[in-house]
């Protein structure tokens, strides 16, 4: 019998990990989501376009948010005057995602008449991109907005990481959907590259991140996307020649914070009067979860009984 215990299979879907390639000052880190992204798309019966863009912030929020260095949760938002009046997906650092998108269906019905999905300019218009890191009750949220600009969520966090934290960054994201026996579900994948300043010991740092953008820039969005390439296999395409390890991966998963108990608190926000008036015929106040669309049912009587 073996002395050694066996080993954990290696992590090839919903997961958010690093990589690093040998020798070069640059920081990556690389996301593949099957079921979890699926669970939270297909809570929602949203237009194409406004699924993959929900797909989009739900991958940028893994990417960004598996690097924490501390125990908190990352919102990545965008708000505008477009079609799209809101998209939100946060990452928790214990690996669960949720989010949801509020928008006009006619709108988005009418900006998706070209051949073209429409993008992030298109769908939310005029507004701003949001990255919030919010680490609990005991300590201050803090905040980074930049205006929204170009067709993709990947462009927004460009810019975002290059206003408010002056690192230069290349943003990947890609969402699809791919047919099974067991029938179509969502996929979602993205990558991430930033480069480390050069310094005395270093030198200049300009060159390596010149190859690897380049080198970055040839990754397809169906490589990201499709369940038959494993993460080891995308990275080794992209940088075989110079050796690249996938490091630290963590299983993300979708899960939603609501709860009955949640439901009763917010309710007790209203006057009594106003908790009647919500109540329907059958007496209670029917809520519906706006991440995973989950209905609670609550007696005016429940939550008068919370704040006593």
């Amino acid at each position: 019998m073996s002395d050694h215990a066996p080993e954990t299979p290696a992590l090839t879907d919903d997961l958010a990990a690093a990589f690093q390639i040998d020798g070069w000052p640059v920081r990556g880190r690389l996301v593949r989501m099957g079921d979890a992204v699926d669970a939270v798309l297909s809570a929602h019966d949203y237009p194409e376009a406004v699924a993959a863009m929900l797909g989009e912030a739900c991958a940028l929020a893994a990417l960004v948010g598996s690097s924490l260095k501390v125990e908190g949760r990352l919102i990545v938002q965008a708000q505008g005057d477009g079609p799209v009046r809101y998209v939100v997906a946060d990452y928790d650092t214990d690996g669960s995602l949720r989010g949801f998108c509020r928008f006009d269906p006619e709108a988005v019905t009418q900006a998706s008449t070209g051949f073209a999905r429409p993008g992030a300019q298109t769908l939310l218009g005029q507004g701003v991109f949001i990255m919030t890191l919010d680490r609990g009750p005991d300590f201050e949220r803090t905040q980074g907005v930049t205006p929204i600009e170009g067709e993709s969520l990947s462009l927004c966090a460009e810019h975002y990481f290059q206003q408010s934290e002056q690192i230069p960054t290349r943003v990947k994201l890609a969402v699809g959907s791919v047919t099974t026996d067991a029938g179509t579900s969502w996929r979602a994948g993205g990558a991430l590259i930033q480069v480390v300043a050069g310094d005395d010991a270093r030198g200049s740092t300009e060159d390596v991140w010149e190859r690897t953008q380049a080198l970055f820039h040839t990754l397809a969005d169906d490589e990201l996307v499709d369940p038959t390439i494993t993460p080891q296999t995308l990275l080794f395409r992209l940088f075989h020649e110079d050796g690249v390890r996938l490091e630290n991966a963590h299983p993300l998963r979708a899960h939603c914070r609501c709860s009955q108990e949640r439901i009763v608190g917010m309710l007790s926000a209203f006057p009594p009067e106003e908790r009647a008036d919500m109540a329907e015929p059958d007496g209670l106040i029917h809520v519906t979860c706006e991440y995973c669309a989950k209905i609670y049912a609550v007696s005016p009587d429940d939550v008068g009984a919370a704040e006593t």
